[in-house]
């Protein structure tokens, strides 16, 4: 998946053998399968900051004429990618994962109008609605401010964009939560970039005793209950955050629907906004997206499909 922009073929988001360049719209691990050490890259210097400190280095490549990044407000350093319509007749804009509300740790969205869209689909399905994010905001607030009364709060979370979000959430109250040092390197990233981060680092003599709120890996937040349980003899809650939380059910306590993603409806307000003459969707529900989308009336189909593609670019030429 990829565009071919001059005489060069930008990767997006994913390997691809042909490309010579790759464009990585964020730090999180699904994303950057495209970095080669042959090959330059095109990111922010925040998501190159963030990868590096996961110990992987890779060459910046310098920005192509006509061409820019845009802030796709989905964790920090996120970033979409926009071709001008100057080089070819007709306007690009690949979104990368995308969130249309303001967070407490990331750069809001930008959005410009484009002649082609391509754009995520993460959740595709009409039904699934977020609820107003400063609801839930507060309602993880009163959650945790009840539960520390009785016990320590346990929130599962990956390293990097929801922790440090959760982080500025808890911070809101007056809560500085506990991480373990793979989120606080995260955080001092954050940091250097001017978002700053009230916590304590796991391990460390500045780790609070009696109740606290901890964040930890989403995957070991079983694990860390049991052991925080058979090491402290205290009630553990547990919680995540996370728009999967309209989705399905998780083994915790209590699950929030904080979402760092856009739902069918915020996805329908890019499109207004962006005003795109033909919409492509990627990512593993694009079958599904690019359906409810012609079904709400846009030309719309997913990305792998090129001979649409070519015609769509052919079509816009013409028109030009």
């Amino acid at each position: 998946m990829g565009l071919r922009i001059g005489g060069h073929y930008v990767a997006l988001d994913k390997h691809e053998a042909e490309s010579d360049l790759n464009f990585v719209s964020h730090a999180h691990s699904d994303h950057i399968s495209g970095i080669r050490k042959n090959k330059g890259t095109i990111a922010s210097e925040i998501t190159r900051a963030l990868i590096e400190s996961r110990g992987r280095r890779f060459a910046m490549a310098a920005a192509l004429p006509g061409t820019r990044l845009l802030s796709a407000g989905h964790m920090l350093g996120s970033r979409q990618f926009y071709v001008e319509s100057e080089l070819s007749g007709y306007s690009v804009v690949y979104t990368g994962d995308y969130l249309m509300q303001k967070t407490y740790a990331s750069e809001e969205i930008e959005i410009r109008k484009a002649d082609i869209l391509i754009i995520d689909s993460t959740y595709p399905n009409p039904n699934v609605v977020f609820d107003e994010r400063s609801e839930v905001i507060s309602a993880i607030q009163c959650y945790v401010k009840q539960k520390l009364n009785w016990g320590i709060v346990l929130f599962g979370a990956y390293s990097m964009g929801k922790a440090q979000e959760l982080i500025k959430i808890f911070n809101e109250i007056g809560i500085a939560p506990v991480v373990d040092e793979k989120t606080g390197t995260v955080n001092r990233i954050y940091d250097s970039f001017g978002v700053r981060l009230d916590y304590e680092v796991a391990g460390t003599d500045a780790q609070p005793r009696g109740n606290f709120v901890g964040i930890v890996n989403v995957q070991k937040l079983t694990q860390e209950k049991l052991a925080l349980q058979g090491r402290t003899g205290r009630r553990i809650f547990t919680a995540v955050a996370t728009g999967w939380a309209k989705v399905v059910t998780f083994d915790t306590d209590v699950q929030f629907p904080l979402s760092d993603h856009a739902d069918f409806r915020q996805s329908l307000q890019y499109i207004e906004r962006c005003e795109p003459k033909i919409v492509y969707t990627v990512g593993q529900q694009a079958g599904m997206l690019a359906y409810n989308l012609n079904r709400a009336g846009y030309r719309a189909s997913p990305f792998s499909d090129q001979a649409l593609a070519e015609q769509a670019i052919r079509t816009i030429s013409n028109k030009a």
